[in-house]
């Protein structure tokens, strides 16, 4: 058995290597070994399993050699995209709930939603909300032009798309040796005796196990992600964009932004002066007023000292003169 083992456990590395290797070979990037995908989780080296420099080397060339049989450009191309729209409307709240029935007859489901209260140049109060949908990705143009319908305004339209299929050959690559290595060390497993033997295969095999589910969960990241599309919604009340009209005139461009400013400031001043008179005016007369009727005390103090102080003088000037 002491034989059999070293054995066995150079083939899994080679087959651990294989995948290592087969996955630098087809893609430059290593999604595996440091995921970035929300989720995700970074996947140790497996090079913690010993073997002779030689027999893994050997073992290794004859893994590349034999292969996986995947590549990039045998699978359908795995392509994530999503969506992000500013719309203006007359009803947000109303926009906001067909949003969410489309989504659901589309076979797709929303995964969040905000309705919060906004406010206008005017500082009037309105209504304007956040959704984020998901919907199958080959339905996504149908969805936006159902989203841009009976719009005021489309603000902001953009659709992004990230191709991901090396990675997720790489992924397929690394799975499919990651359960061979399994398998064999489930083989291993059931010939060893030693319970020193045991208990080494018995982590490894742990191991190997985490990594398969790592590997899976991401892997059906990918897969759901390219399939289902998701939608940012940014709903706009239509009282948020109302031009400025003066009259019948409707000041457009520089003129538009010159009377805009003009009508700022004039806010600001009026709103000033109401703030002066109401709040600062009288808080600076009650200030004054306490100030001066503080002084009016002090200076009859002073001229009370004064008159005592004289009239205690007068006396002695008498006495002197008699004398």
């Amino acid at each position: 058995m002491k034989r059999i083992l070293p054995f066995s456990l150079v083939i899994i590395t080679a087959l651990i290597l294989a995948a290592c290797g087969g996955a630098s070979a087809e893609s430059p990037v290593q999604l595996v070994d440091n995921y970035s995908v929300s989720g995700g989780a970074p996947v140790a080296q497996d090079s913690a399993l010993p073997a002779s420099a030689p027999e893994a080397r050997a073992a290794e060339e004859s893994a590349a050699n034999t292969g996986s049989g995947v590549s990039a450009a045998a699978v359908e191309r795995i392509v994530i995209k999503n969506a992000d729209l500013a719309i203006v409307v007359s009803d947000v709240e109303g926009r906001m709930k067909n949003i969410q029935i489309m989504a659901e007859q589309m076979g797709g489901f929303v995964v969040s939603s905000n309705l919060y209260q906004s406010f206008t140049s005017d500082y009037i109060e309105v209504p304007e909300a956040q959704i984020v949908i998901r919907v199958p990705s080959d339905q996504l143009e149908k969805a936006m032009d159902q989203i841009k319908k009976d719009t005021v305004e489309v603000q902001t339209e953009n659709i992004s798309g990230q191709d991901v299929t090396a990675e997720y050959v790489d992924l397929q690559s690394r799975l499919k040796n990651l359960e061979a290595a399994e398998a064999q060390l489930d083989e291993i497993l059931k010939k060893a005796t030693e319970t020193e033997d045991v208990v080494n295969v018995f982590n490894q095999l742990v191991y190997y196990r985490e990594q398969i589910e790592l590997v899976k969960g991401q892997i059906k990241y990918y897969e759901e992600a390219a399939a289902l599309s998701a939608i940012s919604v940014r709903i706009i009340a239509e009282e948020t964009i109302q031009p400025v009209v003066i009259g019948t005139w409707e000041p457009k461009g520089v003129a538009l932004e010159a009377v805009q400013n003009l009508i700022d400031f004039l806010k600001g001043f009026t709103e000033f002066l109401i703030t002066f008179v109401i709040y600062i005016l009288p808080v600076l007369i009650i200030i004054f007023l306490s100030l001066y009727l503080v002084f009016l005390g002090v200076r009859a103090l002073f001229r009370k000292m004064r008159g005592n102080k004289v009239r205690n003088e007068q006396p002695q000037d008498v006495s002197v003169e008699k004398k």
